[in-house]
């Protein structure tokens, strides 16, 4: 039997806080929160709602009649309410009925833990569970790579970017009736070894947090503090990180602090009118997306977004954020036309108070957790994205480096006999690399509407686009910066990814196909066994041009070095062009040997290698030359022989 009582204004400082931009564990106030006495349970609901006229809690527990009038407790805007019952609720369904100036709206709880999904829009009562989580050398092993002292991250990172509900489905079916999805915990016991035999060090999810809507991947939010029951509960999800941390797996999630969408049981208007967004319309939404942008200036505001990205680090042991549509939130202008924004106090496009947001969440975020990773998903030439904040930067440690990707992408699809007029777009990303730590994306958003997949994006005919994949990858895997690729390119689908199928496995059983997930492990296990392929990213000491500029040949080559100044040397020919004799020059070392090679048979090539060991040869200046094979469409890899090493005169 169920009872139920209202409470007054509680004497503490959460709420104080809340309203003052500074509660960092909003969700610990907010929401719904269980209490077992001696002899029931006690659940009390508090939701913020200034502008409402009267807040009702419904639920599965009052047969969803407007019998618990809450009170406001707080001048600003907190209603409170609590509900007895002899009985646990646990599961059960709920939601705010808020009567405000334009009717009455019913709408789930921002802070819920657990929600309801696809056929169903209610917050779910949720009891917390005890999880005995095993990841402690994990997290010793993160901090020690990100805040060990030396050169910044001077670790490998290869990250598997992966959209969960169409990696693998049960038995091979569709989602799009909103069945069929695997569970936490199956993907986990799968992807977890999957990962580590194919040499990914990380695994970013598209955004799991609850969402009415399939087909916007994730993105459009409606439970920011609940993991998709879509894959179980949360305690299925403490145990996808768990798994994945004991193989040596980091655990990225992507996050949206940008924008909502406009569902009527959502932020949307959330006490019958703007609250959760802008109140200007210059500013309140994003037409083309059809979503409201987060009013990040308002104090409740920002302890909702910073006590969630805390929430997911604290709760759940994620090793970082992906950081969604940095942009749309910098610009006052974005993706608007002149006359429909209003420029700030200095004239100009900056969104001053988005600038401040990223700067007190990067500030507060590595203050309590100095060893995660906030990456920011920037696609302009903003300034300073990954410098501290107190440095004059938006305090991120990485970006995506979408300009590499863009440039990239237009070389290989640029058929080779006029590469050459291309060419900067192979050199041109090292005149900025070093200017922000970034990471190397070949993401979700290129491999779907009509740009195709990464295979298709290569010119050439079947096997052409095969051969340039592979040197594609090696010349992604060596450039200076860290590695993301999207789940299904390392076997080369030619489909696009669809989001309502999961990933067209059986074609590894084609010989191509097969080849390129060979190949695609072996390059990643190489990366993360050669110390010079990313201990000094983000320092000139870590790569040095060999050959910039042979446009003519469309060739490009460079030498990696680590800390000790032990080097590689890559060689990557981006014309179907055998370059018999090839010369390298420069060289500081007498003998060399091919570790890599991108035409070895084992891949699908045509196996036309350097076998054995490579001599120099002795030049006027002082260095050294060697003559080396470099097949059409490939990537070659020497090493210098670590005994002899050449006398400078």
């Amino acid at each position: 039997m169920a009872k139920s009582k209202v409470t007054g204004e509680k004497n503490d400082l959460a709420p104080f806080f809340f309203h003052q931009g500074t509660n960092f564990r909003a969700y610990e106030y907010l929401g719904c929160h269980c209490t077992l006495t001696y002899d029931e349970y006690e659940y009390t609901f508090r939701v913020w709602a200034p502008n409402a006229e009267r807040v009702e809690l419904v639920g599965d527990f009052n047969n969803w009649e407007p019998s618990e009038p809450m009170v406001r407790i707080t001048d600003m805007g907190v209603w409170e309410y609590t509900f007895h019952s002899d009985i646990s609720l646990d599961g059960s369904n709920y939601k705010y009925r808020i009567t405000g100036k334009n009717g009455v709206h019913l709408k789930a709880d921002p802070y819920a833990r657990y929600s309801q999904t696809l056929k169903g829009t209610a917050s779910r009562i949720y009891e917390e569970k005890p999880f005995d989580w095993t990841d402690s050398l994990w997290l010793k092993r993160r901090r020690k790579t990100v805040t060990g002292g030396g050169a910044f991250f001077a670790a490998p990172m290869n990250i598997y970017e992966i959209h969960l509900g169409s990696w693998k489905t049960r038995g091979g079916l569709t989602t799009k009736d909103g069945e069929n999805y695997l569970n936490y915990r199956e993907i986990a016991d799968e992807l977890a070894l999957y990962l580590k035999e194919m040499g990914y060090t990380h695994a970013e999810l598209l955004p799991i947090a609850e969402h009415p809507f399939d087909g916007s991947w994730g993105y459009q939010v409606c439970g920011f503090y609940s993991p998709s029951a879509r894959f179980g509960t949360p305690e299925d999800f403490r145990y996808f990180v768990n798994k994945l941390h004991s193989v040596g797996i980091g655990v990225i999630l992507d996050w949206v602090p940008a924008h909502f969408p406009k569902d009527e049981h959502g932020l949307y208007n959330f006490d019958g009118q703007p609250l959760y967004e802008y109140q200007g319309h210059d500013r309140m939404e994003h037409k083309v997306w059809g979503t409201r942008f987060f009013d990040v200036a308002r104090n409740e505001v920002e302890c909702f977004l910073i006590s969630n990205a805390l929430y997911w680090f604290r709760e759940f042991h994620i090793d970082g954020l992906r950081v969604d549509a940095v942009a749309s939130m910098l610009y006052l202008d974005f993706d608007r036309e002149p006359g429909q924004w209003i420029p700030n106090e200095y004239g100009d496009n900056k969104n001053l108070e988005a600038i401040a947001f990223f700067r007190k969440l990067n500030t507060v975020i590595f203050a309590e957790f100095p060893d995660i990773l906030m990456i920011a998903e920037e696609s302009t030439a903003w300034p300073m994205v990954t410098k501290p904040a107190h440095d004059g930067g938006l305090g991120f440690n990485f970006k995506w480096n979408m300009g590499w990707a863009n440039d990239t992408f237009d070389y290989v699809s640029t058929d080779p006999i006029f590469r050459k007029y291309h060419h900067d777009k192979l050199t041109f990303p090292m005149m900025y690399s070093l200017s922000e730590n970034y990471i190397l994306p070949v993401s979700h958003d290129e491999v779907v509407h009509g740009k195709k997949s990464l295979l298709d994006k290569m010119f050439g005919d079947y096997g052409m686009k095969f051969a340039g994949m592979r040197v594609f990858l090696a010349y992604q895997m060596t450039h200076p910066g860290k590695k993301l690729t999207f789940m299904g390119c390392e076997y080369a689908p030619f489909r696009e990814w669809d989001y309502e199928n999961q990933l067209e496995w059986f074609m590894t059983g084609y010989d191509s196909h097969r080849n390129m997930q060979v190949y695609t492990a072996a390059l990643n296990n190489f990366y993360l066994s050669e110390k010079p392929l990313w201990e000094l990213d983000f320092s000139w000491q870590g790569f040095e041009w060999i050959y910039p500029d042979m446009n003519e040949l469309n060739v490009i080559a460079y030498r990696r070095r680590d800390i000790k100044g032990n080097e590689l040397i890559v060689l990557l020919n981006f014309s179907p062009v055998d370059r018999e004799g090839f010369t390298v020059v420069n060289l500081d070392h007498v003998r060399y040997t091919e570790v890599f090679n991108s035409d070895d048979t084992k891949f699908g090539g045509m196996g036309r290698l350097n076998s054995g060991v490579l001599e120099t040869m002795e030049m006027i200046e002082g260095t050294r030359e060697l003559k080396v094979t470099l097949p059409g469409l490939s990537a070659v890899i020497l090493k210098p022989m670590p005994t002899i090493r050449a006398a400078k005169k």
